[in-house]
């Protein structure tokens, strides 16, 4: 039987070996060998009476729990078999804790060890009461911005939340036994997340040329039910440029990335976060490209892009956290919001944003769409082209036609022509003015000029 995550061979016994023994009750259980190399050859060991007895005696006066020691024979060699099972409890060895991960055996300190004692509990870091936090304190806006959001998309009824916030916070699990509030109603709905936990709010920064090229930066605080659409809103208004692109006199804002795509990204950031961690979600904005990193975890069977994208079960990091969530309808059960990324990429035929998972966190490269590049960069052909229709309309609405020509354009959508005296009604310029306008169109091709005898009306074309 090779060497593995339960299995260890050792030459000989010594006492260090004791805290193997602890890291396997903390794991998932294991055999230790002694009297086998390194290459699981069997070279026999000379005390093995001697440690028979002795082993189960003081593995149980130094962690409190009983392993089966077993005597083994090959040939005239003798060795032993130490089989120790998974602990219900967090299981100590003179006062610090181990944990057996792949083929190393490493002590649990810190954040991680609470994580540990959570999990044998049947928690989760979210799951955990704040009996300071009183119903009263939670901010009225967010719990009515969640009421609306759940009856919109229709994963609450009116009637389940025309009840009191203490009946509301109960019916979504969020009070323990004790009537106290959860970390996740906390961090949903109070105002001040931050006063107890630091770092639950959102950093976002614009950078130039280089990573350290910072030119200007924002914070978004509050309820995290808040923080998402305020996010969203200042990424697309602020640090994302909408490009202009013209598919006939129709007036297109191009983005570098969807924002359906955005929107899902930042709330798997939100879901996923360790908020143990005291760190910011941060999201660095380039000219060309996007960086949103949070210090969280995926599940460890989901350890690269390829195959977040494909079918996978649900499982989030704070999942009381991510069940306000879903039942305000911001997010999708079932690992859905994957599907939702890859089909708002697909509709500017853009990339897949690319996922670098590690022990530092989550870190998610969002680059900008081909057509964003070519409208950006000017390298495409129409860009070049002097006559581009495209080109002049960006230009012209840049200028100061922008306002009578989008009254322009907005009328020709539903009239098959116009004429001069109706372009002076819309827009409440001169003759003279107004003719400069119709005649621009006529250049780009959206209208031709039709002279009668009624005078000169100008065809959609």
């Amino acid at each position: 039987m090779p060497e593995h995550q339960t299995i260890e061979w050792k030459e000989s016994w010594q006492d260090e070996y004791l805290k193997w023994i602890c890291g396997y009750a903390n794991a998932y259980g294991g055999i230790l060998y002694i009297g086998k190399d390194d290459d699981g050859n069997i070279v026999g060991i000379k005390n093995s009476r001697q440690l028979l007895e002795k082993l189960p005696n003081k593995i149980t006066d130094m962690m409190g729990i009983i392993v089966d020691v077993n005597l083994k024979f090959e040939g005239k060699l003798e060795y032993l078999e130490i089989i120790v099972d998974k602990y219900p409890s967090l299981i100590s060895f003179r006062g610090k804790y181990y944990y057996r991960s792949g083929s190393t055996m490493r002590e649990i300190t810190g954040k991680e060890l609470d994580k540990a004692m959570l999990k044998l509990q049947g928690k989760t870091w979210d799951g955990v009461p704040l009996p300071r936090i009183k119903i009263e304190d939670l901010k009225q806006d967010a719990i009515k911005l969640f009421k609306k959001k759940a009856v919109e998309r229709g994963r609450l009824t009116e009637e389940a939340v025309r009840v009191s916030d203490i009946i509301l916070m109960e019916d979504l699990h969020l009070v323990d036994e004790d009537d106290h509030l959860l970390r996740a109603a906390m961090l949903a709905f109070y105002e001040d997340p931050e006063k107890w936990v630091t770092g639950s709010y959102i950093k976002i920064g614009y950078f130039g040329k280089s990573d350290s090229d910072l030119l200007y930066q924002d914070e978004v605080h509050g309820p995290l039910i808040e923080q998402v659409d305020k996010t969203v809103d200042l990424i697309y208004t602020k640090y994302l440029k909408a490009l202009i692109d013209y598919k006939g006199i129709q007036r297109v804002e191009q983005y570098m990335f969807h924002r359906d795509a955005f929107r899902e990204i930042l709330l798997n950031a939100i879901v996923h976060k360790d908020y143990s961690g005291c760190n910011p979600i941060q999201i660095s904005v380039y000219e060309d490209k996007m960086y949103i990193w949070n210090d969280g975890a995926m599940p460890t069977n989901l350890t690269s892009t390829e195959k977040l994208f494909q079918k996978h079960s649900s499982k989030p990091y704070n999942p009381k956290l991510a069940d306000i969530f879903f039942k305000s309808g911001m997010i999708e059960a079932w690992g859905r919001g994957f599907d939702k990324i890859k089909e708002a990429c697909e509709k500017y035929d853009g990339p897949l944003p690319e996922y670098d998972i590690s022990e530092d966190g989550i870190m998610v490269l969002c680059k900008a769409c081909d057509k964003y590049l070519k409208l950006l960069h000017g390298n495409s052909e129409e860009n070049n082209s002097l006559t581009s229709n495209e080109r002049i309309m960006s230009e012209l609405m840049s200028g100061k036609m922008k306002e009578p020509l989008k009254k322009i354009l907005e009328y020709l959508k539903d009239n098959t022509e116009i004429t001069n005296s109706i372009g002076q009604e819309l827009t409440g310029k001169s003759t003279a003015q107004v003719r400069r306008y119709l005649n621009a169109l006529c250049d780009v091709g959206i209208i031709k000029s039709n002279k009668g005898t009624k005078g000169n009306v100008y065809l959609k074309q």
